[in-house]
């Protein structure tokens, strides 16, 4: 018999609307279920983690996971919780960024487990070769203009206009489910609340069509507590490819979690038990300097999205960021993590001739790079003991040689605690 799959999402926060009948139903045998995913990048974001680990529960549980990637859907774009509609993408595009998708959710479910593997299905395999004809004389006629209409995701954009193309897409996806479900034996939808009204179209059409049952179960949308939107940062979404998003910047993001939303993404993104969890929240209260269930998250987060080697090198980053560091563990960085934890650092040039066997610290203080005023500045922080390189200390006579150089070709410079200057040899 399978576990509880609601009962787990609902300690965990990870329920919001469920269809009557559902944990009956999944509680009784080994059912399949499936979420989509819309391929508009060739990435996933942080944002996708909600679906994604409610697939990884469905698989824990002992039930079947599909996962639908929309290369047709992708062609037409959905309207839920959109104020106006998206570009669409032509074939090419869609087909290289169905093939990232199903790497990175290879990531976090097994495909390989016997009976209740997870399975990738592509919607654009069923619609290929369906006519415009043979749709809404098989799918349309079973739902009405009226049912449709009375949809959140139409509603809200009958003011400002919705083109058909969007205003199918509740039967397209509909058709998604009631395709799986005939074909594949899928029996639930889950997704995001926003999609509550295209799911239960699926339901409706399963039953119309096929006379049969299916169920549909949504998670919240993540808020966080202070208003602004999840998985957002200054510099955009946050990404699960390491090319987008850094494996230092993704732990990060959730290294800066506030304690009140930490709370919430510790049972939503991580498989800790709820024991584990509570022990780690009466810790991280009686410590909460030590950010105990932040770094619980990200350590966790991060190995499952980038692995153990990335995590090592995202906290050696946090480390030399926050003073914790030699130069060794400078020198050990590639050239993107270092200006990823130095961004917008000031930074010089100047040519490999000028450097030559040795540079004097005060001329790449003062000289040309002009860090600092003048040669009597350099050399009065140098006296002050407040001038490091590559995070060590030097003093007055101190001369860089190659051997300072960091990918043999730039110098970290410090003042202070606070000020950084990057000496670029080139």
């Amino acid at each position: 018999m399978p576990a509880n799959f609601i009962e787990e999402l609902k300690w965990r926060g990870m329920v919001h609307d469920i269809m009557p009948g559902t944990e009956e139903a999944l509680n009784k045998k080994v059912s399949s279920g499936y979420i989509g995913f819309d391929p508009t990048a060739d990435s996933l974001h942080v944002g996708h983690l909600v679906q994604i680990m409610t697939l990884v529960h469905f698989q824990r549980a002992g039930h079947k996971p599909f996962a639908l990637v929309g290369g047709a859907t992708g062609m037409v774009g959905d309207p839920s919780g959109k104020s106006k509609e998206r570009n669409l993408l032509d074939a090419d595009t869609l087909n290289h960024n169905v093939a990232c998708v199903k790497g990175q959710l290879e990531k976090f479910l097994d495909f390989n487990s016997g009976e209740n593997s997870a399975e990738m299905v592509n919607n654009y395999d069923w619609f290929k070769d369906m006519s415009f004809l043979d749709f809404i004389r098989d799918v349309g006629k079973h739902i009405s203009v009226n049912y449709m209409m009375s949809k959140d995701s139409v509603k809200s954009r009958l003011e400002t206009g919705m083109s058909f193309t969007e205003f199918s897409y509740q039967l397209v996806q509909g058709y998604d489910f009631y395709y799986l479900n005939q074909h594949k034996g899928c029996i639930l939808q889950c997704g995001g609340s926003d999609q509550w009204g295209n799911i239960v179209t699926g339901t409706e059409l399963i039953r119309r069509k096929g006379g049969g049952e299916a169920y549909a179960v949504t998670t919240p949308l993540i808020k966080k507590a202070d208003g602004t939107k999840f998985g957002k940062t200054e510099g955009g979404s946050v990404w699960l490819d390491p090319e987008k998003t850094s494996p230092y910047e993704f732990y990060q993001f959730w290294l800066n979690s506030s304690d009140a939303d930490s709370v919430n993404y510790i049972r939503i993104f991580t498989l800790k038990a709820q024991s584990e969890i509570e022990a780690l929240e009466k810790e991280h209260n009686e410590a909460p300097h030590l950010r105990i269930l932040q770094k619980a998250i990200a350590e966790d987060i991060t190995i499952r999205v980038h692995g153990e080697d990335a995590l090592k090198t995202a906290i050696l980053a946090s480390n030399i960021l926050f003073g914790k560091s030699t130069s060794e563990d400078l020198k050990s960085l590639s050239e993107k993590d270092f200006f990823t934890i130095f961004d917008g650092v000031t930074q010089a040039t100047i040519s490999r001739a000028e450097f030559g066997t040795s540079f004097s610290i005060v001329e790449a203080l003062a000289g040309k790079a002009g860090f600092l005023s003048s040669n009597g500045e350099a050399r009065r922080e140098l006296k002050a003991n407040a001038i490091s390189v590559n995070k060590e200390k030097v003093g007055e006579e101190f001369m860089l040689t190659s051997e300072n150089l960091i990918n043999d070709k730039y110098v970290l410079l410090g003042k202070g605690k606070k000020t950084n200057y990057i000496l670029v040899v080139e």
